[in-house]
């Protein structure tokens, strides 16, 4: 008996220690490597004032989590916004997207929606027109969201794939005594993460996902997107620009299947 009282301690002992190791080992901070790898080792600023991130604290949806990115140049500052990149840092593949921005516009908005895997930072970086770099963070409590079901079956997502809506927001719904307009582009994908299991065969299917998004005004580049895994199923992007007189939108999406898909709409009055 004095044995066996002397050994279930030491059991115990072992068994919270093979718990416990991996569980330390799981809160290792992974933004350092990540602005690192991502940013190749250049210095990142505090974003405050120039960049905002907007996601719920707890999201409904975990694959379905809405982001709103705004960078704004302070007044006098005659750099330009060139770049917005989102990392969700705990995600399989944490670069979920990063948005160029085109044209002469000093203020970027650009809303979309996206996976969660897990309990994670978001951080936003601005990269402006002299090269420097610009970073915010938020806090986000979903998991699941990259292996979490589709919405439609591989069939039925396939037959509408590539379909286009491009709407346009008359200038009452953005700032009216500002040149920026608003326009959204969505686009019929599954989106596949590579991560989502086929609940019939049991198997994963294949990543196959939007990879890059061009919209001109006219000849002119408004917003180029390459993106990844973390775009949600039916990715649509909502942003900003400033009208330039053109007649015309076009946007041309590009998936990881090298199928393209095209779209051009007229400029509607209300959006001039």
């Amino acid at each position: 008996m004095p044995v066996l009282q002397f050994r279930l301690p030491a059991f115990a002992f072992a068994i919270a220690t093979v718990i416990t190791a991996p569980a330390l080992a799981e809160t290792k901070d992974p933004w350092p490597d990540l602005a690192r790898d991502v940013f190749d080792h250049r210095p990142l600023a505090d974003g405050t004032g120039i960049i905002s991130i907007e996601m719920p604290a707890r999201a409904e949806d975990a694959a379905l989590v809405p982001v709103t990115l705004r960078a704004q140049l302070p007044a006098g500052d005659a750099r330009a916004i060139k770049s917005v990149t989102l990392i969700i840092d705990e995600n399989p593949a944490p670069v979920a997207a990063t948005f160029t921005i085109g044209g002469s516009a000093t203020t970027a908005a650009i809303a979309t929606r996206v996976r969660v895997n897990a309990y994670t930072n978001v951080h936003a970086v601005a990269e402006l027109s002299d090269g420097a770099l610009y970073m915010v963070e938020t806090y986000v409590k979903a998991s699941g969201g990259c292996s979490a079901p589709a919405a439609k079956n591989a069939e039925e997502a396939r037959k509408g794939m590539g379909e286009m809506r491009f709407r346009q927001f008359a200038s009452a719904d953005v700032a009216p005594m500002s040149r920026l307009r608003e326009a959204q582009i969505m686009i019929r994908h599954p989106n596949n993460s590579g991560l989502q299991m086929d609940q019939v065969t049991r198997a994963y299917a294949p990543a196959h996902f939007v990879q890059t998004v061009k919209v001109w005004q006219g000849d002119e580049l408004v917003l180029a997107m390459e993106g990844g895994i973390s775009l949600s199923e039916d990715p649509n992007i909502r942003f900003s620009y400033v009208p330039n007189g053109a007649k015309t939108f076009r946007v041309e999406a590009r998936d990881t299947e090298e199928l393209v898909f095209k779209g051009e709409w007229p400029v509607e009055a209300s959006a001039m």
